[in-house]
């Protein structure tokens, strides 16, 4: 048992979270002649480091991740759900939005034609707010940053938000607020062709390309976030908003996340900074998972399919289970630390 954990540690910290990279980076400053323990040289060292990491994880994720996709095209996923019914249909809804795109903005045109198609509203939501917030992406970034157990609790709490969400909607039978033009749009039923296994590889490669583009100034503006809060801003700041002297963390860092824009690589430089800075960990993911599923670009182009009655429920929902997510991480933080 203690060699696994060994090995495990050595994955988790080597591997996943390259410390050694980040030690190998502060002694090439030093070779320079920089001090560390410098704040300026500091934020040099965190951003050089979280930017290499996470551009290794970033690739590598999205060239495993759209390799998994090939085999889920949009017809596929249609019909896989058109097998279900009731709340299992929410459950395989919000499981196929873990193996799809990163960010909220490209969830939406995949929700667009499931709801055209005929799939329940319901279900096309489940799959809407698990894509951005629960996908196989941020599972492994997470464990680079805060560990296999809250990584998986958090995929988890994600997965229940998407299910219970998907699952209101279609109790409340919201569908007639869904826009005519969707409704009526319809959808050809046509098989995708069989990929080869050098198919798929080559629409890896260009997932990953066309994805690393669009994502990285993110990444960079993130990085360069976490770094400013990581060397600058003094802990006791932090911890005075976001820690556990101010019970109104959880909500404050959620609504702050509400109407920001960036993918789950963009916030996670943020939140390590945060944490290391002392916030609970429940504002930390609140803010998280705020940022990435209730993004304000994906909500101006949400409008454009459902009407704000609708819309207005969606945002309530993810807003509120945020919310109750976060405080149930301080509650459990001292299990699975």
């Amino acid at each position: 048992m203690q060699l696994l954990k060994s090995v495990w540690d050595f994955f988790q910290n080597q591997i996943l979270a390259m410390k050694w990279l980040n030690v190998l980076i502060g002694h090439m400053l030093g070779a320079f002649g920089l001090d560390t323990a410098n704040r300026l040289v500091g934020s040099l060292q965190f951003f050089v480091y979280d930017v290499i990491k996470i551009t290794v994880l970033l690739c590598t994720l999205i060239f495993l991740i759209s390799y998994i996709q090939s085999f889920f095209p949009p017809e596929r996923s249609k019909k896989i759900l058109g097998r279900f019914r009731g709340i299992g249909a929410n459950i395989i809804a919000a499981l196929l939005g873990t193996v799809t795109p990163f960010c909220s903005c490209s969830s939406i045109p995949l929700f667009i034609g499931f709801t055209s198609a005929g799939l329940p509203v319901g279900v096309t939501f489940s799959f809407l707010i698990s894509s951005p917030m629960v996908d196989l992406g941020s599972l492994v970034l997470l464990m680079s940053i805060f560990g296999a157990k809250i990584a998986i609790v958090y995929v988890v709490f994600g997965l229940i938000i998407a299910v219970i969400g998907g699952t209101l909607i279609e109790k409340m039978r919201m569908e007639r607020y869904v826009e005519s033009f969707i409704l009526t749009a319809g959808s050809v039923d046509i098989d995708s062709p069989d990929l080869t296994i050098k198919d798929r590889l080559l629409y890896a490669k260009e997932q990953m390309l066309s994805t690393f583009k669009k994502v990285f100034p993110y990444v960079l503006a993130g990085v360069g976030i976490g770094a400013v809060i990581h060397n600058w801003i003094p802990e006791e700041w932090i911890v005075t908003v976001l820690g556990n002297k101010n019970p109104f963390g959880v909500v404050l860092a959620t609504l702050i996340g509400v109407p920001m824009y960036a993918d789950i690589f963009g916030t996670i430089p943020i939140a390590e900074a945060l944490f290391a800075k002392g916030a609970q960990l429940g504002s930390v993911l609140s803010f998280m998972m705020a940022v990435t599923t209730l993004s304000l670009p994906s909500i101006i182009m949400l409008r454009k399919a459902v009407k704000p009655k609708l819309l207005a429920l969606f945002i309530a929902i993810c807003t509120v289970g945020i919310i109750l997510v976060g405080y149930l991480f301080n509650l459990i933080q001292p299990l699975i630390a």
